[in-house]
């Protein structure tokens, strides 16, 4: 199976990205209640809480990537995540393969 990639975006709009290091794990939560996106997939750091998104927008989506759309129904209410690269203004993860659905 493919790795999940995905991109974490709106982390220069808490704590920015040079905390983060690859290896490092994240959680994800669905928010199907967010006033923006029914989408929606908070990234959340121990310690921290959320840290910022998985990017939902073709602006926002690096590479082959997958969209917070196309990621939402892999995924249970909760998955987890490693850190695989880590940007100026984005971090790319790849979900873990127990945490998507079978």
């Amino acid at each position: 199976m493919k790795d999940t990639l995905f991109t974490i975006t709106g982390l220069n709009f808490r704590y920015g990205t040079e905390f983060l290091e690859k290896g490092m794990k994240v959680k994800l939560v669905k928010e199907p209640d967010n006033e923006y996106d029914a989408e929606a997939i908070r990234v959340e750091y121990p310690g921290l809480g959320k840290i910022g998104y998985v990017a939902n927008s073709a602006k926002t989506v690096i590479g082959e990537c997958l969209s917070a759309g196309r990621l939402y129904d892999r995924i249970e209410k909760k998955a987890k995540a490693k850190v695989v690269i880590v940007l100026e203004n984005a971090v790319i993860c790849k979900t873990s393969k127990k945490s998507l659905k079978k």
